[in-house]
């Protein structure tokens, strides 16, 4: 099992200098990726007093594709792994610009983890349908792998329409691998059907307990697609919370027992207030559990 860290994008700053200072950490303390959340805008709560505790104009997040390409200048190894990335708000051939231009700059480092969002006024923002997301993301996938894996393309479909044109240059992946995230049973039938992964956040006892079950029901519903269970990678986040070193291990044996490819460490929300912090954080988790990775 491989181990990556969550980037703290709302705890992090906006000094470009702590964003490569972060990257080349992970990298030296021998994490396997970076994986970033992905918010476009936040909503002003001001006026809307049921919002919650949901990500608002308030939480920061920097945009996960130039972020990568940022610091892929400044690393050579690491993976990037955006977790998730709200598809459907985002015009599908852009994507497929950006996601082959990070596999570029990074040498075939990106992972492309996919999601349906849940924040309606982002959508609305960016111009996009916020009620058939479920629908469009499935035509969205095909029209990805099909421009990063053919040089003119010729597409039709009930959403897209690509007119014999291509991406130049190419990705390094042909194609990208592309994971998607989300525990509703239909999203689980998408991922087992057309997904190459399944990034699932995995909050409460109840939903924890329930893990290997849907693990073993998602590979057995890949095989039932005539497709490598194998090969169909899972990928958990764990938070660095107020666990001790010795209950950090114990996750890592626990993770892996249930067939878990990929752990993702996040230290966000663990009241770390700088980014210094986050990076001795990082270091004692690695410490504790780097033995137990390989």
């Amino acid at each position: 099992m491989k181990i990556g860290v969550t980037f703290p994008q709302n705890e992090i700053g906006p000094d470009p200098i702590v964003l490569r200072d972060y990257a080349q950490a992970v990298e030296d303390l021998g994490f396997d990726h970076i994986l970033a959340y992905d918010h476009v805008v936040g909503a002003d709560v001001s006026t809307r007093p049921d919002w919650g505790q949901r990500y608002t104009s308030e939480a920061q997040f920097h945009e996960p594709f130039v972020m990568f390409g940022y610091m892929a200048a400044f690393t050579s190894k690491v993976e990037f792994v955006t977790g998730i990335l709200i598809l459907p708000q985002r015009q599908t051939v852009l994507v497929a610009k950006q996601a082959a231009e990070v596999d570029i700059l990074s040498n075939g480092r990106l992972r492309l983890g996919v999601g349906l969002g849940w924040n309606d006024v982002e959508y609305e923002a960016l111009g996009e349908n916020f009620h058939n997301r479920g629908r469009r993301i499935e035509e969205q996938i095909d029209v990805l792998r099909r421009l990063w894996t053919e040089p003119i393309v010729d597409y039709t479909g009930k959403w897209h329409r690509i007119d014999r044109a291509g991406l130049n240059p190419m990705p390094v992946q042909q194609p990208i691998p592309i994971f998607m995230g989300g525990l509703s049973e239909p999203v689980l039938e998408r991922a087992a059907r057309i997904a190459d992964g399944w990034f699932p956040i995995v909050g409460g006892a109840e939903a924890l307990e329930s893990l290997p079950g849907r693990i073993a029901g998602l590979r057995e519903a890949v095989r039932g697609h005539g497709r490598d269970p194998e090969a169909f990678e899972i990928r958990v986040q764990t938070g660095f919370g107020s666990k001790a070193p010795d209950e950090w291990a114990k996750d890592v044996d626990m993770y892996r027992d249930m067939g878990v490819d990929y752990l993702c460490f996040s230290t966000m929300r663990s009241g770390l207030t700088n980014p210094r912090d986050h990076i001795d954080a990082l270091k004692r988790y690695k410490d504790a559990v780097g033995s137990l990775t390989r």
